[in-house]
Parts: structure tokens; sequence; C-alpha cells
């Protein structure tokens, strides 16, 4: 049976809806300024996102901070396929090295994705080559970002 795209957690009612929407425009909106555009007194909008983030629907509030204002003026996509064994050392090294701002266990011939910035392309080769003692690397420089980081598609119960 092939799977349904559209189908999605539930997640409450139609006012935690609302909430995650506004909440995702504005992260720091101020409870007050969310109870308004909801419709509904501080206390319970306190309550429901509360509720939200102990579900674990809101895992937690970021600052988007652009790489290159910091001087890092590539980001790439690495792909790695581990030789036998060396897994944990593969996962030990991307939580210990700064460059990589994520780190995805995969599926495929390859084990994991990660995402790297870096100041330069003279930077890449130090950072893969610690890498390249547990396995075999594929790297993909990112030109363009047509889609940044979004929030997933945000339904009212049906």
């Amino acid at each position: 049976m092939a799977s349904d795209f559209s189908e999605q957690p539930d997640i409450g009612d139609a006012t935690n809806v609302a909430i995650l929407k506004a909440l995702s425009a504005d992260p720091r909106i101020s409870t007050a300024e969310l109870a308004r555009k909801i419709g509904m007194s501080g206390p319970a909008v306190r309550e429901r996102v509360s509720r939200l983030e102990e579900t674990g629907v809101i895992r937690g509030y970021r600052v988007d901070i652009d790489p290159r204002a910091l001087g890092y003026a590539v980001t790439a996509f690495v792909r790695v396929r581990p030789m036998l064994g060396q897994l944990p050392k593969v996962i030990r090294l991307a939580q210990e090295t700064p460059e990589v701002i994520e780190c995805h266990r995969i599926t495929g011939e390859d084990c994991f994705m990660m995402k790297l910035c870096i100041r330069s392309i003279d930077t890449l080769d130090t950072v893969l080559d610690a890498f390249l003692a547990y396995g075999q690397t594929t790297t993909s420089i990112i030109q363009s970002t047509p889609v940044a980081l979004r929030t997933p598609p945000l339904r009212g119960p049906t």
C-alpha cells in the first residue's frame, strides 16, 4: 500500500495548529501577543505551549545564525561510508568536530549525511582527512539554498 504523505500525527486541535504557526513565524513572540493572535487568555496559551513542549511537539527554540556572517564561506554535505567496525568512531568524530553542524544516520550505501560549515575550500581537506581514517567520503558543496530550513507542514484536524 502506498503511503499517504498528507497524513499527520494528531497535534490536537486547530488552536494548537494556530499556536505552532505563530511560533514558527516568530519564536520570540510574547505570550501576551500570542494570546491576542489566538484569541485566548495568556494563562491558557501558556498551558497549551507547555503541553506542546512536554509532549515533544515543540523541541526547542533556536537562533538562526548566518554562517557567512561568522566567516564560514562554504557549506557542504558530506556522506560517509564507514569501514567495517568504524561506525562508532565516525559518530564520535562527528560529535567532536565543530565544523559538523548536523549529522544524520541514513539508509543506503552511506551510513551518515553530515552538513559542514567551513571557512574555505582549503579547510575542507583537514576536516575530510579526519573522517577518511574511518571510511570513504563523498562531498557536495552547496551553491545556493532555494528552500531554507522550514517548519513541517501544519494542518488542522481533519
